[in-house]
């Protein structure tokens, strides 16, 4: 089986210091293609700056260039700038990681807004797909993309942790699902085993968003208690056990949606890349 991660946290120090170990672990698992996610300016050029550095082949590491709405506040006159640089970079596949966060409103409401028009009229320009964050904030979040969608390439939810309602509103507007670890915890993610089967093969994605959400029904468990990619096969289990399929058609088709979504090439069993 080969899987793709489409949310990996790679500039965290926690990854960063052992990233090369890091990544062999997960091409031994068969995650063999990894999306590098850009929260901020700086991140996402440090996240540029790993894909080229790990990945000599250019094959199997791409990158998102974003700010996050936990870093809205720090949006300027100057960022779209610099954001549209970053984005026109060969390794960059989306625009985010952006949207909305009225759960934690690390940045006044207003602003996350802004930022996130900001960085849709760039998808929009560029036309690239967008890699969203929500919480607790999925109707004005539809709002605001309802303006955008029709001229969007293609647009994931990332990490949704979200209820009935708000799943079929984005499905609803043709948008991508990527599911996480949090499918796993026993305490906060039971809600979401009924909906995975009505999520459609072709807009599925699956994701680690490593070092965070570490699946609890994992065994053994790493003393360090951190996520990796490595890990996305746990994942795949808890979501193939619940949509009523097997891990391996699973994988091919969540991994056949996150190359067509990010433009990635297909890697042959030799290694080599069919593009």
């Amino acid at each position: 089986m080969q899987l793709v991660d489409i949310a990996v946290n790679l500039t965290h120090p926690s990854l960063a210091a052992q990233a090369e170990a890091l990544l062999e672990r997960a091409y031994a698992a068969g995650v063999c293609q990894m999306v590098l996610t850009g929260t901020s300016l700086n991140e996402s050029e440090a996240s540029l700056a790993l894909c080229r550095q790990l990945d000599a082949s250019g094959q199997r590491l791409f990158s998102t260039a974003g700010i996050h709405p936990h870093d809205a506040s720090s949006w300027s006159t100057t960022s779209s700038t610099a954001l549209k640089a970053l984005l026109n970079e060969p390794e960059v596949r989306a625009v985010g990681e952006c949207g909305l966060d009225f759960d934690r409103d690390f940045s006044p409401r207003p602003i996350q807004e802004k930022a996130l028009e900001e960085q849709l009229a760039l998808a929009v320009e560029l036309r690239m797909p967008v890699f969203l964050h929500e919480r607790e904030a999925s109707q004005r979040l539809l709002e605001i993309l309802r303006s955008y969608r029709d001229q969007l390439p293609a647009a994931v939810v990332h990490c949704f942790t979200g209820e009935r309602r708000a799943l079929y509103a984005y499905l609803d507007l043709d948008l991508h699902i990527g599911i996480t670890g949090w499918v796993c915890d026993e305490r906060r993610g039971t809600h979401l085993h009924p909906l995975l089967k009505d999520i459609p093969a072709e807009r599925l994605m699956l994701e680690t968003d490593a070092p965070f959400l570490l699946p609890r029904s994992l065994r053994p468990k790493p003393r360090s208690g951190r996520n990796e990619p490595a890990y996305l096969g746990e994942v795949l289990r808890e979501v193939a056990l619940h949509r009523g399929q097997s891990e391996q058609q699973l994988a091919a088709q969540s991994t056949a949606c996150a190359r067509a979504f990010f433009a990635m090439p297909t890697i042959l069993e030799s290694g080599d890349t069919d593009s």
